[in-house]
């Protein structure tokens, strides 16, 4: 694997992930000692990435690594149509179904405030989500599947998917439906980081398991003036603050309560002067809701809200409303493919509930096309733990062995389900 980067003094990652329950069943063709040895290499790895992050939709290095590392386990990794994604089959038994793994690979734009030896390198850039082990652990995934593969012992079709752009809009995942991503896939599975788990626990839930997320940007402008005299001009700042504080909460009236609907406006700004009164002011923001429903209600109802409430101060209304993703809804079957998985790789005590999240996740999208489910893979380091898109968050790196154990379990399950 690629990274001259080293591990802590003593090499306890290595030899710690597998501490996981008695009942936990073994891999076949003894997958476990090799992911055993595999383990120091793929905490390399992702520390390679995390210190080179790639901001969405130009993660054309980390592309590049990914495409390497496949090839030379005998693979043939396809770059999506912009070179910033990899899809790559592995080619089992012919009559057998597709499963689809997928993880996204991109990075934020954020600051890395951690004192770390693989801190990122690039300048305002930072792997804050767990991209980074994502993509790792579906790299390990694959090199294990390969060698199954090469044994005969593979009943079926794995497709590894590498996305870009999880974190913008328009999303990365249509890119790879576009591209035919989902081309003969019978179910698709995703891992997401959750520092509020401890490693060696999986989140499940059937239905439901993030909110729709959509983004609002709200541009006003008016003639400007002096602000002694703010009768004769429009005033935006007042006009701004108007739109921060009333639309928020005259939204949440206009939808029924169970529907968790949350505006919240993350950029606010006007004027560079304190007795200048600027032309243009703008908001910017995200719209979340946990029932499907409402979410596809809501561009209608928040555009008129925000009309109705700036209409009275005389500023001009620049609307700008794009549609993000639905809510992610985990297929009943899917989890109980993973929860037999969690079982069989971590033991029972590896199953958790989780409840839905208010986050939002462009899995969803592959969703709307086939079955599959989103579970949450446990990353906490201490009881304190950082939460996601945080400048300061990492992850127990025990969880990518866990990870990856998980995943060849997810497919060797479904591949026969």
């Amino acid at each position: 694997m690629t990274s001259a980067l080293t591990l802590p003094p003593g090499g306890q990652l290595a030899s710690s992930w597998l501490e996981t329950p008695t009942e936990s069943q073994t891999l076949p063709c003894e997958l476990d000692q090799l992911l055993a040895l595999r383990v120091p290499d793929l905490i390399a790895t992702r520390r390679f990435i995390h210190a080179h992050p790639e901001l969405s939709g130009q993660e054309y290095g980390t592309a590049k690594l990914i495409v390497r590392e496949l090839t030379d386990a005998g693979l043939r990794p396809r770059l999506l149509p912009k070179g910033n994604g990899v899809i790559c089959d592995i080619d089992g038994r012919p009559s057998g179904p597709v499963i689809a793994l997928r993880a996204d690979i991109d990075a934020l734009p954020l600051q890395d405030a951690k004192d770390v030896p693989y801190r990122s390198t690039v300048d305002g850039v930072c792997h804050a989500c767990g991209h980074d082990v994502h993509a790792t652990v579906l790299l390990g995934v694959g090199l294990l599947l390969a060698r199954l593969a090469e044994r005969g012992e593979l009943d079926g079709r794995v497709r590894l998917i590498f996305q870009p752009a999880e974190e913008i809009l328009p999303c990365g995942s249509l890119e790879v439906i576009e591209a035919g991503g989902l081309e003969d896939v019978a179910q698709i599975f995703a891992l997401h980081c959750d520092p509020n788990l401890p490693v060696g626990q999986v989140g499940l839930r059937v239905g439901p398991i993030t909110a729709a997320a959509d983004n609002l940007t709200v541009k006003l402008t008016g003639p400007g003036g002096h602000t002694a005299r703010p009768h004769l001009t429009v005033d935006l700042v007042d006009a701004l603050g108007r739109l921060v504080t009333e639309v928020p909460t005259l939204v949440t009236r206009r939808v029924p309560a169970n529907s968790g609907l949350l505006l919240v406006f993350g950029h606010a700004s006007a004027g560079t002067q304190y007795n200048v009164i600027p032309t243009e002011a703008i908001a910017s923001g995200t719209l979340r809701v946990l029932d499907r429903g409402t979410w596809e209600a809501a561009p209608k109802i928040v555009t008129q809200i925000v009309r109705d409430v700036i209409a009275p101060t005389g500023a001009t209304v620049d609307i700008e409303y794009l549609r993000g993703r639905p809510p992610v809804v985990n297929d009943s079957r899917a989890i109980q493919v993973l929860t037999a998985a969690t079982t069989a790789a971590l033991g029972a005590a590896g199953v958790a509930e989780t409840p839905q999240s208010m986050g939002g996740e462009d899995f969803s999208w592959y969703l709307e096309y086939v079955p599959g489910a989103l579970a949450r893979l446990g990353v906490g380091r201490t009881a304190a733990n950082v939460d996601l898109h945080r400048a300061t968050f990492d992850v127990d790196e025990r969880a990518i062995g866990v990870g990856v154990r998980l995943l060849v379990h997810t497919v060797l399950t479904a591949l026969v389900d």
